[in-house]
């Protein structure tokens, strides 16, 4: 009996929050076959019309720090990438002093339709538990599932759209540089190092001043439209920023392979996030 009762206390926790929140918690199927159904449907839809090679005189409009970027980064000479397929091993904290969940991520873009899968596996009070974030331009959801039994956050809405058309384009910036000449973006020119930029999707415009070392890599994103989660479920406008280090080539580009994402509170810098990528793979099909 004795085995048990880890166990058992686990499923008490569940079913307390179950009765606590009430309305706010639903009952679902497991969450990694939903993630994976959404996955190859998001693979399998109709690419948009081929886009042009790189060229010198294409990046030409570009603020100087974000040529240099295309070029270390292998971007050069090469049409701009349709999708990504990210693996990572990931660790989230809820707030400063917590364990970190840890865990394997996997995360898809499609920057041309555009569409962004996140879905992550960890563990939380003993259970198994589930993180899947959604984004369809004007729309996005996130639910985190305890169990494949209950959804203590299911958050949906225009403000979350919002964050994730943040959260677009700094995946874009970071791990597809080669759609940095697509035409939703409006650049900025600040000096050699540092530039700004606006990305525009449907209802929403966002925006971002971007950081670079001396070897020409973008290693820091910053910005105030990308809403924080609070307790009450509420999203706050905070500065975020992510950043990265350690470029490493995959399929003949360069992309950043380490970092973090920090909330910037009036009490103090919060990581809430570490990442870890091990591999990408460009243009993925079904």
């Amino acid at each position: 009996m004795g085995t048990w009762m880890p166990i058992l206390a686990a499923l008490a926790v569940v079913l307390a929050v179950a009765l606590v929140i009430g309305h706010r918690v639903r009952r679902g199927p497991d969450l990694g076959a939903e993630f994976a159904r959404r996955r190859a449907a998001l693979l399998a839809a109709a690419p948009a019309p081929a886009k042009p090679e790189l060229t010198e005189a294409l990046i030409a409009p570009l603020p100087a720090p974000v040529q240099r970027y295309l070029r270390v980064t292998g971007a050069m000479g090469k049409p701009p990438v349709r999708s990504v397929e990210l693996h990572f091993d990931a660790e989230m904290f809820s707030r400063p002093g917590a364990a970190g969940l840890r865990g394997p991520a996997l995360q898809i873009d499609r920057f041309d339709l555009p569409r962004r899968l996140f879905f992550m596996r960890t563990r939380k009070a003993g259970l198994p538990a589930a993180v899947l974030h959604d984004y369809r331009g004007a729309q996005a959801s996130m639910q985190v599932r305890l169990a494949s039994l209950f959804d203590v956050v299911d958050l949906r809405g225009d403000a979350l759209a919002r964050t994730e058309t943040v959260t677009l384009l700094n995946d874009l910036c970071f791990f597809a540089p080669s759609w940095l000449v697509d035409a939703r973006l409006a650049w900025t020119a600040i000096n050699d190092r540092r530039c700004a930029v606006s990305f525009t999707q449907g209802p929403h415009c966002v925006r971002a001043a971007l950081e670079f070392n001396d070897a020409g890599e973008l290693v820091n994103f910053h910005s105030e439209d990308r809403g924080a989660r609070q307790k009450d479920g509420s999203l706050r406008l905070l500065h975020w920023a992510t950043p990265m280090r350690d470029y490493r080539e995959f399929e003949g580009r360069r992309v950043a392979t380490r970092g973090e994402a920090v909330w910037s509170y009036p009490e103090g810098d919060f990581v809430y996030g570490r990442l870890s990528l091990t591999h990408i793979t460009f243009d993925a099909t079904p």
